[in-house]
């Protein structure tokens, strides 16, 4: 099976793979449907989850149901218990969204919700990270997960983040990352889809963050907060949930 899903992930488009996950979600939730792990973004119980990764596969980490990895639970959780997201209203931005949070985000009547993306038929506005439609200082919440490791110039993508949001205003930008590494490496003249893939962990990441992603991002303007919510769960809540240990969220303010 990873195998399978390893060719899958490498062989299809990403849209065209959007797509044709909607019509296999409810086959594979039966399949696997059990107690052992729970998805906290829908509620929904599996007997195991199924492996993800375009080179290294992991085991265990892409629920039958929302499609979740790891950090995205992570962040439902943190957004459910930690934030007022899902009772106060507020403007939100949202880069390349998720399947597991497009519907859900959409239905809360409370937030005024727009999605954006240079090539995901989930996006609302079609834009450049780098060069954004949108007014300074607009939004309220902004969410690019994953986002700025496809980015050649992600200096102009997060001064374009910093400037549409609100003063005040909460930024969440995960990244892959390797926190035993102090700096990020890139190279500009890789571009073997191949050797991306050994150096980068994916075909089309640009960059491997190391800890001081931080500090970029400090240097850009932001207040962050460097949050590990799994310190704040219990053992237990880590394991059912098929969470990373240890992994960080980039909580971004604008003062």
């Amino acid at each position: 099976m990873k195998k399978l899903f390893k060719f899958i992930l490498n062989t299809i488009p990403r849209p065209l793979l959007i797509r044709l996950s909607y019509m296999v979600r409810p086959i594979l939730s039966l399949w696997l449907r059990g107690d052992t792990y729970t998805d906290p973004i829908d509620g929904k119980s599996f007997s195991r989850f199924l492996p993800y990764g375009y080179g290294k596969q992991r085991d265990n980490v892409l629920s039958p149901s929302t499609l979740s990895l790891e950090r995205h639970r992570l962040l439902w959780l943190f957004l459910t218990h930690e934030t007022e997201f899902f009772t106060a209203p507020a403007k939100v931005l949202h880069f390349a969204p998720e399947q597991a949070f497009y519907k859900r985000f959409r239905n809360l009547k409370h937030l005024d919700y727009t999605t954006t993306d240079l090539n995901s038929p989930l996006a609302d506005v079609k834009a450049d990270i780098c060069n954004l439609p949108f007014a300074d200082d607009e939004y309220d919440i902004i969410f690019c997960n994953h986002v700025l490791e496809h980015i050649p110039d992600d200096t102009t993508a997060m001064q374009e983040i910093f400037r549409v949001l609100k003063p005040g205003g909460m930024a969440i930008l995960q990244i892959p990352q390797d926190l035993n590494r102090a700096t990020t490496f890139e190279d500009d003249s890789i571009t073997d889809p191949q050797e991306r893939a050994r150096i980068f962990g994916q075909y089309d990441h640009v960059r491997v963050y190391g800890r001081d992603y931080f500090e970029k991002l400090r240097a850009i303007g932001f207040k962050v907060d460097e949050v590990d919510y799994t310190t704040v769960l219990s053992k237990e809540e880590v394991t059912k949930y098929c969470l990373a240990p240890g992994e960080i969220l980039p909580v971004c303010y604008k003062p």
